[in-house]
């Protein structure tokens, strides 16, 4: 596992992101594993989340795109941080995009925010996490509606690794249903393998007792690719 990887998983940890326990998902899915972005809360954990996200972008799309759109609200600052993150680590301007809730009737009308989207535009989507794939089919619509775009791909922070719609992975399917790349920062399996009966600051995080109840998490909800 790359070092960048480690380094991201650790960082969830500090931030209080990725926490174990008892949780339901957006899709209703009781989990004993939840990863919520909404903990990142200061400029530095900020930068140090849009490098990371920097890292994984530029190793699957490179910097040949134009936008990189975040779906509100968790998308917005993502686009802001990751773009920030990749004019300093590579040298490339992306322009950011992210949508209102509600389209905005005076002043800067309209229902995106930042960077206008224009015909002939590469767009990557940035967004936290995908556990069953719902929130590509709000965005892509979105996209589609600003004229004669290319959506690239997706990138998230974390691959939960679990089926979506049908048996294949929420990822698997986007790229099938889409046409859309995908990656993500870590997956659960390299969040796992770095955590379990190891000791960070002090504490087992990932001890056999959670292990079994993630691998239990799996064997009812797993993808059948794997991812």
């Amino acid at each position: 596992m790359e070092a960048y990887k480690k380094e991201f998983i650790e960082f969830m940890v500090d931030c209080g992101v990725l926490k174990f326990g008892d949780f339901v998902t957006k899709s209703g899915r009781k989990t004993p594993f939840f990863v919520n972005t909404g903990f990142y809360r200061t400029g530095a954990q900020l930068r140090r989340l849009g490098q990371y996200y920097a890292r994984a972008i530029h190793g699957k799309f490179g910097v040949d795109f134009d936008v990189l759109f975040g779906p509100a609200y968790k998308g917005i600052p993502l686009t802001v941080a990751a773009t920030m993150a990749i004019s300093e680590m590579y040298g490339a301007d992306i322009r950011y995009c992210s949508n209102r809730k509600e389209v905005k009737d005076h002043g800067d009308k309209g229902i995106l925010l930042g960077s206008p989207i224009q015909d002939g535009d590469r767009i990557v989507i940035i967004e936290d996490v995908t556990t069953a794939g719902t929130s590509i089919q709000e965005t892509l619509p979105i996209l589609k509606a600003q004229g004669e775009v290319k959506p690239l791909g997706l990138c998230v922070s974390v691959d939960r690794m679990e089926r979506g719609q049908g048996t294949r992975s929420a990822l698997q399917e986007i790229e099938e249903s889409y046409g859309l790349r995908t990656t993500a920062i870590v997956t659960m399996a390299e969040v796992v393998e770095h955590l379990y009966n190891r000791e960070y600051k002090g504490k087992i995080v990932i001890d056999d007792t959670l292990k079994t109840a993630i691998d239990a998490y799996y064997a009812q909800y797993g993808a059948e690719d794997g991812r």
